[in-house]
């Protein structure tokens, strides 16, 4: 394969496209700051504008704010020049008399909130209403989101009622997203699942997904989207009080992202253009989605995606025992 990765990549046998970079669409719905509407449009032209034309979001992302958001500024586009994931799972529903909106993260969203459900009616229903936010008749590719503690559930309906869409013809792709690697593993294992969306668990600090969930995908013929290339932040900006998985990194961790970036500068390699060619080293991965919440940050991913990455700078983070021996690397040169 050539780095940076060029051109469509299929999903499975589904006949699904997806470009080597796309935009995660949380911060459309205000992931932890409020993003003003016209910010929010000019987030998703930005991506557009770059090739990015993949973007991932859920009823989760604000309390449908997201797909909202996605929906307006997509409004008008070809619907053959993108491709669009969202996500099943948690069903919105309007707030009981007296409730408070719980944003779990998201701020300034609409006053609604969510209920696991994991029924083929509810299936139907959470796909339905993603479908009027987003103001289209189909979406290319739907997960079943962060199900880890409903497994029994997902197997008695909620990955039936999914398989259920793409036999009809309603949906073309099915899987799962989620950070939980060895959930996926085994979801990928026991089920008909065309790709997945594994976060932060197969990055330049976290090798979990090469233990479990890429090998079987290799073997199923499933494709891996990655999300959070950046740990939540930690291979953006290795510095004191930056999150790792949502928390505050522990030092241990941001000592050898510190290593990390300082043997990248060796190279004139921003850290967070190799945080993002990193997974591309297996051949299950297609995708990496990246967030942004400003123009410039959807302009900036393109930018780093495409930067030419000498194979000199893995092999020095192996020699100097940053990454393991064993790890698939994403060379330029074939064999090398």
């Amino acid at each position: 394969m050539p780095y940076p990765p060029r051109g469509p990549r299929e999903l499975g046998r589904t006949g699904v496209t997806v470009p080597p970079l796309g935009l995660g669409c949380a911060p459309l719905g205000n992931l932890y700051r409020a993003v003003p509407e016209e910010r929010a449009r000019d987030v998703v032209r930005a991506a557009l504008a770059t090739g990015a034309a993949y973007f991932d979001t859920a009823p989760h992302y604000g309390l449908g704010l997201s797909e909202e958001r996605l929906g307006r500024a997509l409004r008008g586009r070809d619907r053959g020049t993108y491709t669009l994931s969202t996500k099943v799972g948690r069903r919105l529903r309007p707030l009981a008399p007296g409730e408070a909106v719980d944003g779990q993260g998201f701020v300034d969203t609409p006053a609604r909130a969510r209920a696991w459900d994991f029924t083929r009616d509810g299936i139907r229903a959470t796909l339905e209403a993603s479908l009027a936010r987003l103001g289209v008749d189909a979406v290319d590719i739907v997960y079943l989101h962060d199900v880890e503690d409903h497994l029994p559930e997902v197997h008695r309906t909620g990955f039936p009622a999914l398989a259920e869409l793409r036999d009809q013809k309603m949906v073309r792709a099915i899987g799962f997203g989620m950070n939980h690697s060895g959930v996926l593993a085994r979801l990928v294992a026991d089920l008909d699942v065309d790709a997945v969306l594994c976060a932060g668990r197969w990055t330049l600090l976290e090798r979990t997904a090469l233990d479990d969930l890429l090998p079987v995908c290799e073997r199923r013929g499933t494709s891996v989207v990655v999300g959070g290339v950046y740990n939540s932040g930690l291979l953006a900006d290795p510095s004191p009080g930056v999150p790792y998985d949502y928390a505050p990194a522990p030092a241990a961790l941001l000592e050898r992202a510190r290593q990390l970036a300082a043997v990248c500068a060796e190279f004139d390699v921003p850290l967070k253009a190799a945080a993002l060619r990193f997974p591309f080293g297996h051949p299950a991965v297609v995708s990496a989605v990246v967030g942004a919440a400003t123009p410039e940050e959807a302009a900036e991913n393109a930018v780093l995606f495409a930067r030419d990455i000498p194979d000199g700078l893995w092999h020095t983070l192996v020699a100097r025992g940053l990454l393991a021996p064993d790890l698939p690397l994403p060379l330029t040169a074939p064999g090398d």
